[in-house]
């Protein structure tokens, strides 16, 4: 999933200290295993490119995180020569020649070398790994077992609309192969030369690398709970609708939007909080009814999935949705509550919301036939 430079201001940051304090160093339960490999190479090559050291392009454009990156911005910009011309991009920059088209936007990160160098540093020092995988676990049930490694290769060029993102990659040697399905290995990639367009100083720009980052490993390690949760398990043995796959979608998205949501200034909300929710809201209902019917198209399910969290940031209805449900769950029932959403399925996650809007508050709220199957389905 490739996040765009609005989500990625939004999401600044997963679960930062105002949620978790005390926790955030260390982990508590033996049983959650999330390591992440940072490859820093590729970001530290590049810099000593754009400091003009003695440094070969040819061995530039081969590191992994590089052609990564580059396969990216070609995909972004559907253009499939731009893997090939990243070592003629980078041999003009060494001989400062000038750059036509520059899509790696190698000019611009000479111009904040300092800053990305920087930020590096600020990533060795502080440990960013650690840092991620204790912030998420806070999240998980005291009990989850989740084993999963995750390759991050920390770049500092592509595509401007490419900060942070996930791709599944299986490799043949140093060549990447790109798959859309759970073959390949599940890598992320960070753009420093992105990061440092956001924030007044690197302590910002860190958390917010700390936030983007932690949102996707979230997903991964959500997903990979699943697979040994024995409730989790029960849920997907049942065969999946296309409702269902709506209302997974908003649970996943939405705690992780939520949790944002929570740093940003304590749980802020703009001014417009109420409109642009209750749009969510309406949009979620319309579908979800569509979803319902027995006549809805294949074409139409996946156009009606694909909005649910690709429209942007307030247009991804049931992102936006299951955030607002989260937050409420966790304001009015507890925070056990909201982690105990996690051990069990969809069915638990939506009930608990409906229990809130039954009792006389001016929540949204579904239609009755949503209502009634969800209540149905989570006896």
């Amino acid at each position: 999933m490739l996040i765009s430079k609005t989500e990625y201001y939004l999401r600044l940051m997963f679960i930062w200290g105002s949620i978790f304090p005390a926790l955030m160093n260390s982990q508590t339960n033996p049983k959650f295993n999330v390591s992440l490999s940072l490859d820093y190479s590729a970001a530290e090559q590049y810099i000593a490119l754009l400091e003009d050291q003695p440094v070969s392009t040819q061995q530039i454009a081969r590191l992994r995180g590089n052609r990564i990156a580059a396969s990216t911005t070609g995909l972004i910009s559907d253009d499939r020569n731009v893997t090939g011309n990243l070592l003629n991009h980078l041999d003009s920059l060494k001989y400062h020649q000038i750059i036509h088209a520059d899509i790696y936007h190698l000019e611009e990160a000479r111009s904040k070398v300092s800053e990305i160098k920087q930020l590096l540093e600020e990533l060795k020092k502080r440990n960013f790994s650690k840092r991620v995988t204790a912030t998420v676990e806070q999240i998980f049930p005291n009990d989850a077992e989740v084993s999963i490694d995750i390759p991050i290769f920390i770049v500092a060029l592509g595509h401007e609309n490419a900060d942070a993102y996930v791709r599944r990659i299986i490799w043949h040697g140093d060549s990447p192969e790109f798959t859309g399905n759970d073959d390949g290995e599940l890598t992320i990639v960070v753009n420093l030369s992105s990061a440092v367009r956001y924030g007044s100083d690197v302590e910002d720009r860190f958390i917010s690398l700390l936030g983007v980052v932690a949102h996707e490993v979230f997903h991964a390690a959500f997903g990979n709970y699943k697979e040994s949760s024995s409730s989790w398990k029960e849920y997907y043995t049942k065969p999946q609708s296309p409702i269902d796959a709506l209302l997974d979608l908003t649970q996943n998205e939405g705690i992780a939007y939520y949790l944002s949501l929570e740093q940003q200034g304590g749980g802020y909300l703009p001014h417009d909080w109420n409109d642009k929710t209750r749009n969510a809201f309406t949009d979620f209902n319309k579908y979800s009814s569509a979803l319902l019917t027995d006549t809805v198209t294949n074409k139409t399910v996946f156009e009606i999935l694909r909005k649910a969290n690709l429209s942007g940031y307030w247009n991804s209805y049931g992102s936006i949705t299951g955030m607002v449900m989260a937050r409420e769950i966790d304001r009015q029932m507890g925070r056990e509550s909201l982690i105990e959403a996690i051990s069990k399925n969809p069915f638990y996650f939506f009930r608990k919301y409906i229990e809130l809007t039954e009792k006389g508050t001016n929540l949204p709220k579904f239609p009755k036939r949503l209502n009634s199957y969800i209540l149905r389905n989570s006896e």
